[in-house]
């Protein structure tokens, strides 16, 4: 069904009771469900204070309506908002009578969706609305106001205008065989070609960099019983989320804590301290711990500094292609001559319970996701996004290989085609409409 076909209505606030309660609506219908509410028209983008009424007009709530016209709306068709008390049972009554009066429940993210297909923005801008809301820190708030701004479809743009640019040079040498001087081999066009691979390079990294400030990392603590773990955790987090004691097996299960390491969001697990035990509540703890290596981007394997040596089982524990960082606690008790752990990946001591060394946790932890200090000009962007930029970066690659060995203009210009149909893909101009559908399923409904 094409957009605007019929009308759809939502409660845009969050569920719960509240000074303001606001409920959308977008269609074609818009004029006349306004006439039957409100008694009339309000004047377009004016604040009309009005009644709310019911089908025998006795008034549902008092409050402000707005009227949008298309295409001068969000979604690019009528919009009326009708803000009013934020009571739950007063929304719904709402939400009622634009029903009666023929609107259908939106889905969610269907007025984003609805904003993507009539081209009042693209799919990237569309996605940042929901980054903005669910945004942890302030960095991926900015972020994603950068990517609603088009600063990330910028740069998907130029990319896709150099590569056209690139193609029409190629495929009008294809079209003129028969011409003395070879046009492919006689231009730049490799030069070309690894240019816009070079940007390509630059703007994968800062998507990267913009997924971190998004989604961050899931960093998992392990170590033995009474390592410090907890205590660990509680200074990361700077509050006593975890019980700490002297006594071995304390933390019986995961205990998550998240927290806003220079802007990117960090989801801490604090494991059960790993060892065989009889314990059966014990032994739990330590499955789930082990469980909850198998999902983790990195792990702080914390060792207890006043022992002499590594502990290699404990090194076994971290599941193949998980990055670590060996962590020695308890430096207080340690003087630096006395500190003879085995360095295994330059080993950071700590002190959890004096915060001695977190500030240098802190730079390895950054160092070892891969996180920048370029935090302010990053903008959002999702998984999706990365896996894209590499497809296009695999067909560009491929493209110079063949056109570097073979002279094969053909084969360039169709690695190049789906090199830009790849990056088609992030701004919704070359995308599935199953996948479309499974991104603004996720949205908020009311957005």
């Amino acid at each position: 069904m094409r957009p605007g076909a019929d009308t759809i209505c939502a409660i845009a606030t969050p569920p719960g009771a509240g000074g303001l309660g606001i409920v959308r609506v977008s269609g074609q219908d818009v004029p006349r469900i306004s006439e039957a509410i409100l008694g009339s028209l309000p004047r377009a983008r004016y604040a009309t204070l009005a009644d709310f009424t019911d089908a025998h007009g006795t008034i549902i709530d008092t409050g402000i309506a707005l009227y949008f016209p298309a295409p001068d709306s969000f979604t690019g068709e009528h919009v009326l908002e009708l803000q009013g008390h934020g009571g739950a049972f007063i929304l719904h009554r709402v939400v009622q009578r634009v029903q009666e009066l023929g609107a259908r429940l939106a889905r969610p993210g269907e007025f984003s969706e609805r904003a993507f297909l009539n081209d009042k923005l693209d799919l990237v801008q569309a996605e940042a609305i929901a980054d903005l809301i669910e945004s942890g820190s302030d960095a991926a708030a900015r972020a994603a106001q950068r990517s609603l701004q088009g600063m990330f479809s910028s740069r998907v743009g130029e990319l896709q205008e150099e590569l056209t640019a690139i193609r029409v040079f190629v495929e009008a040498a294809i079209d003129f065989p028969d011409e003395e001087i070879d046009f492919l081999a006689e231009s730049d066009v490799l030069d070309r070609v690894m240019k816009a691979g070079e940007h390509l390079a630059s703007l994968l990294a800062d998507a990267r960099q913009g997924r971190l400030l998004r989604d961050g990392i899931v960093l998992a603590i392990i170590g033995r019983p009474n390592a410090g773990k907890s205590s660990l955790l509680n200074a990361l987090s700077g509050q006593e989320s975890a019980i700490v004691t002297d006594i071995p097996g304390t933390t019986r299960d995961v205990l998550r804590e998240q927290i806003d390491l220079d802007g990117i969001p960090v989801h801490l697990a604090d494991t059960a301290g790993i060892r065989e035990t009889n314990d059966r509540i014990e032994a739990e703890g330590v499955r789930r711990a082990r469980r909850a290596l198998e999902s983790a981007d990195l792990v702080l394997m914390v060792l207890d500094g006043t022992k002499e040596s590594f502990d290699p089982q404990l090194a076994e524990e971290i599941p193949t292609g998980v990055k670590s960082i060996t962590v020695a606690n308890k430096a207080d008790l340690v003087t630096s001559a006395g500190r003879v752990l085995e360095n295994r990946d330059e080993v950071v001591w700590i002190s959890a319970k004096t915060g001695q060394g977190l500030d240098l946790l802190r730079a390895r932890i950054r160092e070892s996701i891969g996180a920048n200090d370029q935090v302010e000009g990053s903008f959002s962007a999702r998984q999706r996004h990365i896996d894209a930029l590499k497809r296009t970066a695999g067909h560009i690659e491929q493209g110079f290989t063949v056109m570097q060995s073979l002279a094969a203009g053909e084969l360039l210009a169709e690695e190049l085609r789906l090199a830009q149909q790849a990056l088609g893909e992030i701004t919704g101009e070359m995308l599935p409409d199953d996948l479309l559908g499974e991104i603004f399923s996720s949205f908020c409904i009311g957005k």
